[in-house]
């Protein structure tokens, strides 16, 4: 596993003769009447008559769909190298990645899981099926890649999380939260029910490949660190690694690596 490590960084740490091409798109949501612009990268030699495996990749809390493409460069760089596509789609800046019960217009789970999934399969030549499909992301995208991975494992083959907020419980007043959800004194139960925490009992053995990064000095390191104990008691496979670093895009920036070798390795099976 090192060595595929050392040998995938090194290429993708290369200078590319080739990169990726980013498409910004506007696709529909049907279930919140809406469209809603997307960040697509194909590889450079991105053909119709080919396959492609497809990763969607989520923004955090108070971002959009071009933050991943602003802040990491090499983006359409990875898209070549391991000859996937990369789909960032716009979250809203704070919907958490989930369909809120008091806020009919905020439907992100629906938008995210099946409308943008089927967009993407129609439209692009893709491995459509759970095998095809991974989903990870940062912060607020991080919990959004596993809750819906999570309760849609029909969808997705694999899930990652880079400093995902896992539990929200121990933020009421943060984040805008309670405007989707009411406050928590009102609404435990749906403030667990929409905690990725919560949500293990979904998984079985292998029914998901699941990798989480999180800097030991991020605020929400005690959850991640919480949930890899969690995985680990219920005997869940998973990737779990700690390291230096914050909630900062120089985290984000070097995670993102770890994680692309990781579902792409996980393609190739």
């Amino acid at each position: 596993m090192r060595t595929l490590l050392f040998i995938s960084c090194f290429l993708v740490s290369c200078v590319s003769l080739f990169a990726g091409k980013i498409e910004t798109v506007t696709t529909r949501s049907t279930s919140m009447n809406k469209d809603i612009k997307a960040i697509v990268v194909t590889p450079d030699d991105y053909s119709a008559s080919k396959k492609y495996p497809v990763l969607y990749l989520l923004h955090g809390y108070s971002g959009n769909y071009t933050d991943w493409s602003q802040q990491v460069p090499d983006l359409a760089d990875y898209a070549d190298v391991y000859q996937m596509l990369i789909v960032c789609p716009d979250g809203n800046y704070n919907s958490w990645y989930f369909d809120s019960d008091v806020k009919p217009e905020s439907q992100y789970e629906t938008y995210i899981s099946k409308e943008l999934v089927s967009w993407v399969d129609q439209n692009f030549s893709t491995v459509s099926e759970r095998s095809g499909r991974a989903i990870t992301g940062l912060s607020m995208g991080g919990h959004g890649a596993l809750y819906l991975a999570f309760k849609h494992q029909e969808v997705y083959g694999a899930a990652g999380s880079m400093s995902g907020g896992v539990d929200i419980t121990p933020f009421p007043e943060n984040w805008e939260l309670a405007e989707y959800l009411g406050t928590y004194a009102e609404n435990k139960a749906g403030w667990e029910g929409k905690s990725v925490i919560n949500l293990t009992y979904l998984l079985t053995l292998n029914s998901l490949k699941i990798s989480i990064e999180c800097g030991s000095s991020d605020f929400f390191y005690d959850a991640n660190v919480r949930l890899h104990e969690k995985l680990e008691y219920m005997n869940i496979p998973h990737r779990f690694t700690s390291s230096p670093g914050g909630h900062t895009w120089d985290f984000w920036r070097n995670a993102i690596k770890y994680q692309l070798v990781f579902f792409n390795a996980n393609f190739k099976k």
